[in-house]
């Protein structure tokens, strides 16, 4: 018996399991390989429901479905190291069409509501796309912090260019988390005689 909105449903949800094939910069705590983006993703929604409960304006339901969407089109787009060259407008086009394509895949309320977390994440114009967003710096500032500097240190990243990176986007979702982030900033370029 031919169910095609399962069809298509299943169709999307194994095409999203090549996120786990997409290799990110950041490492690891313990191991030091680099995460893959379903990782990231996976590790980003723990920390929504773990921090989102003290923010009682936020929708954690919301940021968790965000955060578990918010880099699938890097299936077709790849990931684009915060810390490297590259053409933001470029990687908006192509990350445009993969969102496209990917939530395409999906039966057209599914397809409209996963795409339209999506936008929302992109945008960050909400409090919930803000915090999200905010997570989506507060995790690899984190992990670099405990691998020696992770990404920072190959790249060369400076404590100016880690406030300017990561501070605006991660004190609009958190002024607590960014007060707590310099001070783990602070001590990891202190101690790196950098």
């Amino acid at each position: 018996m031919s169910n095609p909105r399962l069809e298509q449903q299943l169709a999307f949800l194994i095409e999203a399991d090549a996120l786990k094939a997409v290799e990110r910069q950041s490492r690891i705590v313990k191991g030091r390989r680099r995460e893959n983006s379903a990782e990231h993703s996976w590790h980003l929604a723990l920390f929504a429901l773990v921090l989102g409960p003290e923010r009682p304006d936020i929708d954690v339901s919301r940021v968790v479905a965000m955060l578990l969407l918010h880099d699938l089109v890097e299936i077709d787009a790849g990931d684009n190291p915060m810390h490297g060259a590259f053409d933001a407008d470029g990687v908006a086009e192509a990350e445009d069409a993969a969102a496209k394509r990917l939530f395409g895949l999906l039966p057209g309320d599914l397809a409209d509501r996963f795409e339209g977390l999506w936008r929302e994440f992109e945008a960050a114009e909400t409090p919930d796309a803000r915090f999200a967003r905010a997570l989506d710096r507060f995790q690899p500032l984190l992990l670099n912090t405990l691998t020696d500097g992770g990404t920072w240190t190959e790249n060369d990243v400076s404590e100016a260019q880690v406030h300017a990176r990561y501070g605006p986007v991660i004190e609009k979702g958190s002024p607590d988390w960014w007060a707590h982030a310099r001070a783990l900033v602070a001590r990891h370029f202190a101690s790196s005689d950098r």
